[in-house]
């Protein structure tokens, strides 16, 4: 699968009433962040949305979100232009975006039905979408490809996930995105401005960090890890024919 992407990425999830738009079901939260050039932006789109009817016990199960809980929150009607206008243009990264996609298209579908021009989506036609569960199968084939599964295997921690949250795991989908991709080339933290222009709080806020590398240390290898470090190449060298890319690198 291409893994190349366009300058600006929306890393998006969606939480929903239950499985299917076919049986009626509706969007209740919507979480993005931006990537723009593989940098964490700190700026995100977060809203829950009051579905109109009530959410399936099943899938409260999994997210938490109560009837309760969104039922002063806005109907999507009122909230699809800001979200249209911070996800248009960009490439969406979404794990399994068939689910997501069909639901977002589903919202755009009913709200251009009763209201008049111009009208909103569907998703493609103002983003591209990549998805990292197909992307995860090609390069996993066979392996538990999940979200958890996938912080397991680079290492990424999820351990405050203890419900789904649309936000939070789009969050921690980017990180695994760019760990999958090369890793991540530019760290940000702090308090950056949201789409609805809130400031950005808690953990997941981020701004860019500068630092003067004349200030950093370093730290030298003991005799002990240099000898490892030899063990381990002439160890690579035998897999490889005799080479192995430490050599190219410093030939």
């Amino acid at each position: 699968m291409n893994t190349a992407h366009n300058e600006r990425q929306i890393v998006l999830d969606t939480e929903t009433t239950g499985l299917e738009t076919s049986e009626g079901h509706r969007l209740i939260e919507i979480g993005g962040v931006e990537v723009v050039n593989r940098r964490l932006t700190g700026r995100h789109y977060h809203q829950y949305i009051n579905p109109e009817r009530a959410i399936d016990p099943e899938a409260m199960e999994i997210h938490g979100i109560t009837d309760e809980r969104v039922a002063q929150e806005p109907v999507f009607a009122q909230v699809a232009d800001e979200f249209w206008e911070f996800i248009k243009g960009a490439e969406l990264v979404i794990h399994n975006a068939s689910f997501d996609v069909g639901f977002i298209d589903h919202e755009f579908n009913l709200l251009n039905k009763v209201r008049s021009e111009p009208a909103l989506g569907p998703v493609a036609a103002g983003c591209s979408v990549l998805d990292t569960l197909a992307l995860a199968r090609e390069m996993h084939p066979g392996q538990r490809n999940n979200l958890d599964a996938l912080c397991k295997r680079y290492g990424i921690d999820n351990g405050h996930r203890t419900l789904h949250g649309a936000l939070l795991d789009a969050e921690i989908l980017a990180e695994v995105y760019l760990a999958m991709t090369g890793g991540q080339t530019a760290l940000s933290l702090g308090g950056e401005s949201t789409a609805s222009g809130q400031q950005r709080g808690g953990p997941a806020g981020r701004r860019e960090v500068a630092v003067d590398p004349g200030l950093l240390r370093v730290v030298a290898p003991s005799a002990d890890e240099l000898e490892a470090h030899q063990a381990k190449l002439e160890q690579l060298r035998g897999k490889a024919g005799g080479e192995c890319l430490w050599d190219k690198l410093n030939g």
